[in-house]
């Protein structure tokens, strides 16, 4: 009797086993599905997700303004007009001294190239002229052997820009859509839903507005923090071009790897060329300290704040976004991370909260309510 028992628990158990795991690979084939899908339809997604995240910086003065009485459609106008601006004033504090200084800049470049050569023609090297000349020649037989390879990078490289610059023109659009009737969307979608999805759907989002708005904000924190630490940095070396250097870091600081990358390459080589080798080393220490900070202290710390979400987990996320997509894959880690923490929260808190009566009418059943 007690084999009966114990086998008939073991297929029980099985069949168990068996259904649950069944259920998670129509899970995970749904989730393939939804993400075939997603890369499909990517060239109309991401300008959206960027849209999105314009929206949730632009918001909180257009909610000013729509306070003040302005109309939603002015309000979001301005604010629209006012972002571009900005955007604008960055692109003039980086463009125009950088304009200013081309002519300091371009010989120092070619004193460093001279010197450069010497200290190669120098030992333990000993490169001469004519060694220099000839790996020169072989360079340029090499690129002319490979035009059409180039013809076709370059022909990639302008669509790439072409379609960025049509994303960011779309985001741009969509923003001020999503600044003008984004108030309308969650009681357009209560009324768009059946029964309890009217309101478990509009709670969602709007939790999720607000962990994008927090990601955002912590994100613009930490690149403020390595501008002002590797400006600051800057400034003690005395590198030329210290503003548009700190607002070229704090700009990339959105745009993960690839930007911080790009900064301090561009600091690295005004240091080399205008200050000499040893400053130059100095900054890329300046940098990568800062770095490491920001991607190992700062980042997680003040994500993990923002977010509800622990340190080693942003670290985690990061990494495998970087590892499956690239920069944008990097890019968008922590804030779907965070948005499936939300989701989980709330189907966590409707699972174990007990559903709460209704209380009886006391007016119906004779007993008075205080006060009465």
């Amino acid at each position: 009797m007690p084999d009966m028992l114990s086998s008939g628990r073991a297929r029980a158990a099985l069949a168990s086993s068996a259904r649950v795991s069944v259920e998670l690979l129509l899970v995970f084939a749904t989730v393939a599905v939804a993400l075939w899908g997603l890369a499909r339809m990517w060239s109309v997604v991401w300008p959206v997700i960027i849209a999105l995240f314009l929206t949730t910086l632009t918001w909180p003065l257009t909610r000013a303004l729509r306070r003040r009485g302005w109309p939603s459609a002015l309000a979001a106008l301005l604010v629209t007009l006012l972002f571009l601006l900005a955007i604008l004033g960055i692109v003039a504090l980086i463009a125009v001294p950088v304009a200013s200084q081309s002519g300091e800049l371009t010989d120092g470049v070619v004193e460093g190239i001279q010197k450069m050569r010497e200290w190669a023609a120098g030992p333990p090297l000993n490169i001469g002229d004519d060694q220099i000349t000839a790996a020169l020649d072989t360079a340029a037989a090499r690129v002319q052997g490979s035009v059409g390879s180039l013809v076709n990078t370059v022909a990639t490289g302008v669509a790439t820009t072409l379609s960025g610059l049509v994303t960011a023109v779309l985001a741009v659009f969509l923003m001020f859509f999503f600044l003008k009737d984004g108030p309308r969307f969650l009681p357009w979608l209560a009324r768009q839903l059946p029964g309890r999805l009217a309101h478990d759907v509009p709670v969602l989002a709007e939790r999720a507005w607000d962990t994008l708005g927090a990601f955002m904000r912590s994100q613009a924190l930490v690149g403020l923090l390595d501008a002002v630490f590797i400006g600051l940095g800057l400034w003690i070396l005395d590198v030329p071009l210290v503003l548009p250097l700190t607002v070229l870091t704090f700009v990339s600081a959105f745009v993960p790897i690839v930007g911080a990358v790009f900064a301090g390459f561009v600091a690295c080589l005004i240091a080399l060329v205008s200050n000499g080798p040893t400053d130059a080393l100095i900054v890329l220490a300046i940098i990568l300290v800062v770095q490491q900070l920001e991607g190992n202290v700062f980042q997680p710390m003040i994500q993990s704040r923002g977010l509800g979400l622990h340190g080693a987990v942003i670290l985690l996320a990061v990494t495998l976004g970087g590892s499956l997509a690239g920069i944008v894959g990097s890019l968008l880690a922590v804030p779907v991370t965070a948005l499936i923490a939300v989701i989980w929260n709330y189907l966590r808190e409707q699972l174990t909260e007990p559903p709460q009566e209704p209380e009886p009418d006391k007016s119906q059943t004779g007993v008075a309510a205080p006060g009465v």
